[in-house]
This record gives structure tokens, sequence and C-alpha cells, in this order.
């Protein structure tokens, strides 16, 4: 409950500074994309650009948790043989004892 409550108060301080930033940039501005040009607002291209950024950095974030992921399956599989073998030779009787 009290997570839920955290995240919409965050969610709404950023609302509030999207709209502050937007009101203190006005401006037009043009982009030259090679092949065509846009004329948009300064406002709107700073936030899809912090937006884009977000977005690589989940990318990113998710190749290196799945890498993690693989190791720890790898690391499990290896333990699971090693804890089977372990169970087998405390099993097999010494021939020793007299």
């Amino acid at each position: 409950m009290f997570r839920n409550v955290l995240l919409f108060i965050l969610l709404l301080i950023a609302m509030v500074i999207a709209v502050v930033f937007a009101a203190l940039n006005q401006g037009q501005v043009e982009l030259d994309l090679a092949f065509f040009s846009i004329e948009t607002q300064k406002s709107l291209v700073f936030i899809l650009v912090f937006g884009a950024g977000v977005l690589f950095g989940m990318l990113c974030l998710s190749i290196w948790a799945l890498r993690l992921l693989n190791q720890r399956r790898r690391l499990q599989k290896s333990l699971k043989l090693a804890e089977s073998d372990i169970r087998s030779l405390r099993d097999i009787p010494l021939n020793d004892v007299e």
C-alpha cells in the first residue's frame, strides 16, 4: 500500500516538473534530420530525448540482467550436479572397514 502511494506521489511530481519544464521552454526549434526537417517546441524535443535515454538505459539494464539470469541458471545446474555427485559418493559403502 505504501509503495503504491509513494509511486503515485513520484508520478505526480514528475508530471508537475514536466508541465513547469514545458512552460519555461516555449520556444521553437528546427531539427534537421538529414532527409527532412521538423520545427517543434524545445520542451517536446527535450522530453523525447530524455525518454529515448531512459529507454536506452532500460535496454542496457535488461541485457545485463539477462546475462546475470543466464549465469545464475548455469551455476544452479552445476550446483545440482555437484550435490548429486556428493550424495552418490556418500551412498557408496566403505570397503576398508574391518
